[in-house]
C-alpha cells in the first residue's frame, strides 16, 4: 500500500491549481431537463461493499429522473445484471485485498470518453489515481466536480502496516477534495472531521434503505434450522467485509459475554474478506455464511435477531439501517448511523464511542430483550424513515448547482 500512498501524494502534486474558496449559498437554479452525469469510482457493483450498492442506488435513481448517467470504474458488470453503461479503465487489486481495485486512468483516455460522452458534471466517489485523473481533465475543461468520501481510508493505515501515516493520508485527502466544488460525505461526525482537516464546502449526503427488500418478512425458519437455532435460540449477525478496520474480535467478545445468559446462542458473520480465514481459525465455533446480496442477504439478515456492530471507522453504516429494517435490535458505538438512528433502549442498543468494556457490557440488556417485539417493531419503523428518494433529490440537486472549482 506503501507504493499507492506515493502515488497518490505525486498525483495530487498536479491538484494545486485550485485554491478553491468556500461557494457560500447557490443562487436558486433550474434544473436541467437532462444532465449528462459522469460518475468515476473504484468500486460499484458487482463489488459487494456499503459503498458500491450506495453508488449504484444513487446512479440508477439519477437515470430514473431522466439524466444520462454513465459509470467509469474498474471492472466489468454482471451479465446478470448490466445497469447503468460503463467505462472500464486498468486497475491493480488493493494489497491485502485482491477483491478490491485501485483504478488509473491516464489524460489522453479520459479526454477521449469526456469527447464522447460530453459530461456537464462529474461525481467522483474514490481518492485513487483513477479519481485525480478524473478531476484533472474535468479541471481542464472548465467543468463541475463533486468529489465523495465515502471511507475513513486513513484510519484504516494502521491495520495494513503503515502506521504513523495518518497525517500524510489526510493532507493528500485534503489536497484531492479542495480540487472540487463540493465534498459530500454521509454523516454530520466524517462531515465536521473532514472540516477539521481544512476540506472546504463540505455537505452531508445521508443513506437509505430498501425496505421492500429490507423486511422482517424474509424470516426463513429453514436458515435458522441450518444455523442450528430454533425459537428459543437468539441468533446475533455480523455483515460486512471481513477485515481488521472493522474491529470484529469485538464482535465476539460482545457475543461471548451473551452465551454466559444464553448458553445457545449463535453467531453468524456474512462477508468475505482478507481476515476470512484467520477468523474462522481463530473463532471456528461461529457460522461463517460468505458474501451474500439481494434478496439471499436480507434472508440472512431477518432470520437473525440481534446486529453486532462494531467497527469506529464507518463514514456512515448502512448497514445497521438494512439490520433495523429487518427488525433487528442493533448494538453499535454511538457514531455516524447509529447516533443518528438508534435510540438506547428503544429501538437498539449505544455504547460510548470506542468504549469496548461499555460495548460488552451492554448485552446484559440485551440478554434480556432478544425477543422483544415492540423493540423490533420500533428499529423497523425507525430505518422506514430513511428512503432513498429524498437522498436521490438532494444528490440531484448538489450536482445541478456545482460549479467547476477556482483555479
Amino acid at each position: 500500500m506503501a507504493p499507492i500512498l506515493l502515488s497518490f501524494a505525486a498525483s495530487t502534486s498536479a491538484l494545486t491549481f485550485s485554491s478553491h474558496k468556500p461557494l457560500g449559498k447557490h443562487p436558486r437554479v433550474l434544473f436541467p431537463l437532462c444532465m449528462r452525469i459522469l460518475i468515476v469510482t473504484d468500486t460499484y457493483p458487482p463489488d459487494i461493499n456499503g459503498v458500491a450498492r450506495s453508488l449504484q442506488t444513487l446512479s440508477e435513481g439519477l437515470a430514473k429522473r431522466g439524466h444520462v448517467v454513465e459509470v467509469v470504474t474498474t471492472h466489468e458488470a454482471s451479465s446478470r445484471e448490466p445497469g447503468l453503461p460503463r467505462h472500464v479503465m486498468s486497475s491493480m487489486p488493493l494489497p491485502g485485498y485482491d477483491a478490491l481495485r485501485i483504478g488509473f486512468a491516464s489524460g489522453r483516455e479520459l479526454s477521449v470518453l469526456f469527447d464522447s460522452f460530453r459530461p456537464d458534471v462529474l461525481y467522483v466517489a474514490t481518492e485513487t489515481p483513477l479519481g485525480i485523473a478524473a478531476i484533472r481533465t474535468a479541471a481542464k475543461r472548465h467543468l463541475p466536480v463533486v468529489s465523495g468520501f465515502h471511507t475513513n481510508f486513513q484510519s484504516y493505515l494502521e491495520d495494513y502496516n503503515l502506521p504513523g501515516m495518518e497525517a500524510v493520508a489526510s493532507g493528500i485527502l485534503r489536497s484531492i477534495h479542495n480540487a472540487t466544488a463540493r465534498t459530500l460525505t454521509p454523516s454530520q461526525d466524517t462531515a465536521a472531521m473532514l472540516t477539521k482537516w481544512g476540506i472546504h464546502n463540505v455537505g452531508v449526503l445521508g443513506r437509505g434503505v430498501d425496505t421492500d427488500l429490507f423486511s422482517p418478512e424474509r424470516r426463513s425458519a429453514e436458515l435458522r434450522q441450518s444455523w442450528g437455532a430454533d425459537d428459543n435460540t437468539p441468533v446475533a449477525i455480523c455483515v460486512g467485509r471481513i477485515a481488521a478496520e472493522k474491529n470484529l474480535p469485538l464482535a465476539v467478545r460482545a457475543f461471548e459475554a451473551l452465551r454466559l445468559m444464553q448458553p445457545q446462542a449463535k453467531l453468524v458473520f456474512v462477508g468475505d474478506g482478507p481476515r476470512l480465514d484467520p477468523m474462522r481459525s481463530e473463532y471456528p465455533q461461529a457460522i461463517y455464511a460468505g458474501a451474500r446480496t439481494g434478496a439471499d442477504l436480507a434472508r440472512h439478515y431477518a432470520s437473525a435477531d440481534l446486529f453486532l456492530f462494531p467497527s469506529i471507522t464507518e463514514t456512515f453504516g448502512n448497514v445497521v439501517l438494512e439490520a433495523m429494517a429487518s427488525g433487528l435490535g442493533v448494538l453499535a458505538f454511538d457514531y455516524a448511523a447509529p447516533r443518528l438512528v438508534i435510540r438506547d433502549g428503544e429501538n437498539g442498543w449505544l455504547a460510548p464511542f470506542g468504549d469496548e468494556d461499555a460495548f460488552v457490557n451492554r448485552t446484559q440488556a440485551i440478554a434480556a430483550r432478544w425477543k422483544d417485539a415492540a423493540l423490533r417493531q420500533a428499529a423497523r419503523q425507525s430505518a422506514s424513515d430513511f428512503g432513498w428518494g429524498r437522498v436521490i433529490e438532494q444528490f440531484e440537486h448538489e450536482l445541478a448547482t456545482a460549479r467547476p472549482a477556482d483555479k
